[in-house]
Formats: C-alpha cells, structure tokens, sequence
C-alpha cells in the first residue's frame, strides 16, 4: 500500500501525475486528508476527495508515503504532529519516503534528513535542514528516502518510487508506454546516494 497525503494547497500536478503513474505500475495508492475532511483543494483551485482521513493506525500496513508540495500544503503536512510520529517511525522501518516540491519540509521537521543527501523547490533550502542540499537535481534518493524539486520533477520521482516497489521490467514498461523511454532529458540528473 502506498499512502499519498492531502492537505489544502497540495500541488495538483505532483499529487495527480504521481498517483497515475503508480497505479499505472501496479500498486494501490490510497489518498489519506490530513485536514479532518475528505475534500481537499489544490493550490490552483482543483479539489479532489481523498480516499480516507489519516489514521495513525495507517503506516501499520503501508509500503511507501509520498508527500506532494504546493503552499500552504506541505506546510500543513509539516505541521501535522501526527503525521511527524508516522514518518519518523516509517523512517527507522527503513521504507520508502518521498517529498516533493515543498513537502521535503516535512521530513525535516520529523528529523529524518539529518545529514542525508537532498532537493527541495528552489529557494526554499533553509527548510531542510542540515540536510546535504542539492540544487542541481530534479530526483535526490537517498537510501529509503526520494526527494524531489518541483512540477517537472514529478514523472521521475514517481519512476523513483514505483523502481523500489515494482519489478523494473513493469517499470520500464510504463516508462514506454507513456512515452518517457529513453527519460526526457533534463537540464538536471537524477542522483543516486
């Protein structure tokens, strides 16, 4: 089970692109509000129902949780002590974690980028941390733990996460199928730790 968090002001593009790619590959991705309410609304207005309101008792059964940006968005997801407690415990299980845009906030506030290699949207570097910052990456992995830099970074983190749950060749099969084989070519790589 891969669980995909909510809150008001998450960016569209990341949420949406990133699920449909993982279901594409197979896996069952399930949205969780971290608001209190099922009906959630995009950064740009675009509102979606989540599948369920977050649970502490969720991460029992969950192979990976992603946490999309968009303002204020990953600050809510930051600042969602309950949330915080999940990611530090799916952090010492050594599954799979990933922040995109903003929302590598949020893993820094759960004192889980302490000395690991990191992107975030570009300006936003103070809210890392003490995180190793790169801002020449689209994707930074780091162990368990993906992050990526915003919209056009989405196709290849949600590749980055379906490659640690999925057989590659599912992967690859996707990747053709969508048209992103070979990978579109960015001005910035993908880094691998």
């Amino acid at each position: 089970m891969v669980y995909l968090f909510l809150a008001d002001g998450f960016e569209e593009t990341e949420t949406f692109q990133t699920i449909d790619i993982l279901r594409r590959c197979g896996l069952k991705v399930v949205t969780l509000s971290v608001t209190g309410r099922r009906i959630v609304t995009g950064a740009h207005g675009i509102f979606t129902k989540a599948d369920s309101l977050f649970r502490k008792n969720h991460v029992v059964q969950c192979r990976a949780m992603v946490l999309p940006g968009g303002m204020p968005g990953a600050l809510t997801l930051k600042n969602c002590v309950v949330l915080r407690v999940a990611l530090q415990q799916h952090a010492f299980l050594g599954e799979v974690i990933a922040a995109i845009c903003a929302a590598p906030m949020a893993l820094a506030a759960a004192g889980i980028l302490s000395g690991r290699h990191a992107t975030i949207y570009p300006g936003m570097e103070e809210h890392l941390g003490d995180a190793i910052y790169h801002n020449d990456a689209y994707v930074v992995e780091d162990g368990n733990i993906i992050t990526a830099s915003g919209p056009a970074a989405t196709p290849e983190f949600a590749f980055a996460i379906a490659s640690r749950l999925c057989p590659e060749e599912v992967v690859q099969s996707v990747r053709r199928g969508m048209l992103f084989n070979p990978p579109v070519e960015v001005s910035a790589p993908v880094l691998r730790f």
